[in-house]
């Protein structure tokens, strides 16, 4: 009783102040105990949730020219204009294919089957001095820039976050990302960003959708 009129006594500044320091909290013991070494469990094919579950739209409004679709590329070491890429260029880096766990922060969960390319490949070949020279945080946004994601690095190099390509056997459909979206059992779906049209490598950390200020979830995700 103590507990719930005291909570409702507090002012709504003191309510968020205390959600942001155990976001903080959370966040510091996710990773110290984080390892890239720790893999999260992976399924055989006939456990696979059929047909696929769709969530969010945000950033993904307007059709997708998947023909005319091309990948920015930003904060790259020695560069200071993006690189640019096609599905294609993406596609002859090593194809990963995983059976995990998708985790929505609203409390389901589904089996996918994944298909694409290692962030951590990725960024091998592209950033100038590979994985060991990368920035803390990785920034990525859809096409129209409304729907944005915050990663640290160390998550999204884990070696299951892929640039995924296909779902269940087949290329993306719109719905699900089309044509490239992230994929990762160590990040809820807040994170999974689809239909990315931008990467960006930075020092800073960068702002995310759900997040503070905009609505105030926790900024790691991680689970």
């Amino acid at each position: 009783l103590a507990g719930i009129f005291g909570w409702r006594w507090l002012s709504d500044e003191t309510k968020a102040e205390l959600y942001r320091r155990t976001f903080r909290f959370n966040e510091r013991v996710s990773q110290i105990l984080y390892s890239n070494r720790r893999l999260a469990p992976e399924f055989p094919p006939d456990r696979v949730t059929l047909p696929a579950r769709v969530n969010g739209f945000e950033g993904m409004a307007d059709a997708v020219d998947l023909a005319g679709w091309k990948l920015n590329v930003g904060g790259l070491a020695g560069r200071t204009d993006d690189l640019i890429l096609t599905l294609d260029e993406i596609k002859k880096l090593p194809r990963t294919e995983m059976i995990t766990e998708f985790k929505c922060i609203e409390g389901w969960s589904t089996i996918v089957r994944w298909a694409g390319v290692r962030f951590s490949d990725f960024a091998e070949r592209y950033y100038a001095g590979g994985l060991a020279a990368l920035p803390p945080y990785v920034y990525l946004t859809t096409p129209d820039e409304l729907y944005y994601v915050g990663w640290d690095t160390p998550s999204i190099v884990h070696p299951q976050t892929l640039l995924a390509y296909e779902m269940n056997g087949a290329p993306l459909s719109p719905e699900h990302g089309a044509p490239l979206r992230i994929a990762s059992p160590t990040k809820y779906g807040i994170k999974q960003i689809k239909r990315i049209g931008r990467v960006e490598f930075t020092s800073e950390r960068p702002r995310d959708f759900w997040s503070e200020p905009e609505y105030g979830y926790d900024w790691y995700s991680g689970h």
